[in-house]
């Protein structure tokens, strides 16, 4: 990748910078500015658009860049902080940080991959509300336990009740997203026939990991954030961590892995022997993890459910 588009992302406003001939302006980030860019950018015609992760407000404009036929890179905000500081660049501008974004894709080519469909990004933004308002249930269901003034708790359970409601209704939407597919629905069938894998994480992994099946079993652990990395100077050797990939996924994992070594005699033997060899519980837990998505990403593989030996 020679040209590059760096994209600086805010609420209201894009930043963008393209190298190497380095020529900068900034549209809104609207449906009026995101004509305009791509307008602007199909002059230029560059290998590749990068944006920073932000939370949310980079998704418009990557699905109208993806749409107009560009190739979309969603970047690491910390990787591209650490290569500003690598080569330099204390200053903290928007232009700054397109350039920056422009410059680190330039520098690490980084692989494209196949930014995620209309339908998917619909899938993945209700599977992500429902995990929201689950963390609201469990918060105002902690907070019945301590109230102790009855205007109080009738509060909680009248909010718990609308919750509730809600968390039905959301539901409701992700069955009829998942009917809608064929692919979805056979790849929900395959994913929760594995003992301990309920619609959570099946639906969760439909939404967010439309990778798997298609990546080995390394590849698919370090993009749930499953890959063990070590710490190591000299003589010291540090622990291994996980960490990084996406979180959504490695938080669902962590609730079936803990249902899977209940119910699945493969995976609690699998946990069983590592805890007998002197595995901490947790770091075993982690093991189970990393193991149930690659069973699972061979079952998507090689489109066969689970199966006893």
């Amino acid at each position: 990748m020679e040209t590059v588009a760096g994209i600086d992302v805010s609420k209201g406003w894009l930043d963008v910078c393209i190298l190497p001939c380095g020529e900068a302006f900034r549209v809104g980030n609207d449906a009026a500015g995101l004509q305009a860019l791509v307008d602007r950018l199909s002059g230029a015609r560059p290998d590749a658009v990068a944006l920073e992760a932000t939370g949310g407000h980079e998704r418009l404009a990557a699905a109208e860049l993806a749409a107009g036929g560009f190739a979309v890179l969603i970047v690491n905000p910390a990787q591209v902080r650490a290569y500003a500081r690598a080569t330099g660049r204390h200053a903290k501008t928007d232009l700054v940080d397109a350039t920056v974004i422009a410059d680190f894709v330039r520098a690490t080519q980084p692989r494209l991959r196949r930014l995620r469909d209309a339908q998917t990004e619909a899938l993945s933004q209700l599977v992500a509300r429902r995990r929201q308002i689950v963390a609201m249930i469990v918060a105002e269901e902690n907070r019945a336990g301590q109230a102790r003034e009855r205007g109080a708790q009738k509060s909680i359970r009248r909010l718990l009740a609308a919750l509730r409601r809600e968390l039905d209704t959301i539901d409701h939407d992700i069955d009829d997203h998942i009917r809608k597919s064929p692919l979805w629905r056979v790849r929900e069938k395959l994913l929760t026939s594995v003992p301990g894998v309920g619609p959570g994480l099946a639906r969760t992994l439909i939404a967010e990991m439309p990778e798997l099946g298609r990546l080995d079993r390394r590849a698919i652990a370090a993009l749930a954030g499953l890959a063990p990395w070590t710490r190591q100077s000299g003589k010291w050797r540090g622990r291994s961590f996980i960490g990084g990939g996406r979180a959504a996924v490695r938080s669902a994992l962590f609730m079936a892995a803990m249902a899977a070594v209940r119910h699945n005699r493969v995976l609690k033997a699998f946990r069983d022997r590592l805890v007998a060899n002197g595995k901490p519980r947790k770091v075993a837990l982690i093991a189970v993890m990393r193991k149930l998505l690659t069973i699972l990403n061979a079952i998507v593989r090689d489109q066969k459910p689970w199966q006893t030996a």
